[in-house]
């Protein structure tokens, strides 16, 4: 389980966020709305570990992980502007994470082939990320936090680049998978029918509080 225990931010004399508190059971989806600038990604950057909070703290299964550096934790977080390597092709991009934790080049390839045939992108494996529409690009992304088999998962917009019909496609199937692996999974969205429709339950931060808006019951 991930908590959030009495977490607060400030940004100069404003409050993003003052006394959150939040529990993500094992493979439930939290849909977190809010406008622009409210702090959402400020919070989950504090989850991910890439920003400490002025008060509060983290918890993963019962262990304060506060001050535990982000590659220690072993969450997977994904912003919407992909962070995918130009360097790389397609393939490698997908795979980076499973070489980083020492696995052989040839089987993350293998896996990482697995991934692209998952999100529609067989036969790009060679392809340079600068070759892919935008919503490829966000594809290989999602390929790419999940394939570590993450203890959390942090999405923030993961869908925005998609048309319509691949995001219903692309939200249902990754919600699917996240709870099969047990994943607790904040997604950060704007939209809230996509909230509801992926979510377990969804929150709104509301000047700097979270407020419940529904409990999802899925089908």
């Amino acid at each position: 389980m991930l908590e959030l225990r009495h977490l607060r931010q400030r940004y100069g004399q404003q409050a993003l966020l003052e006394d959150i508190n939040l529990r993500v059971a094992a493979g439930e989806i939290v849909a977190l709305l809010g406008p622009s600038g409210c702090g959402k990604s400020t919070l989950l950057s504090i989850v991910a570990g890439l920003q400490q909070p002025e008060a509060g703290s983290v918890w993963f299964d019962g262990v304060d992980i506060t001050r535990v550096p982000p590659e220690r934790r072993r969450f997977a977080l994904m912003f919407q502007d992909f962070a995918l390597f130009a360097h790389l092709n397609v393939q490698d991009n997908v795979a980076f994470g499973l070489v980083e934790q020492g696995q052989r080049r040839r089987a993350a390839r293998a896996q990482a082939q697995q991934w692209l045939g998952v999100m529609g992108l067989s036969g790009m494996a060679e392809r340079k990320i600068w070759q892919l529409s935008g919503g490829e690009q966000q594809r290989v992304a999602l390929a790419r936090a999940l394939i570590t088999q993450p203890r959390a998962l942090l999405l923030d917009e993961p869908f925005s680049a998609l048309d319509a019909d691949l995001r219903t496609t692309l939200r249902s199937e990754f919600g699917q998978r996240i709870r099969a692996a047990a994943i607790p999974t904040v997604l950060v969205t704007h939209d809230e029918s996509e909230a509801h429709a992926m979510a377990d339950r969804v929150v709104r931060l509301v000047q700097g509080r979270l407020q419940d808006v529904a409990r999802c019951t899925r089908a």
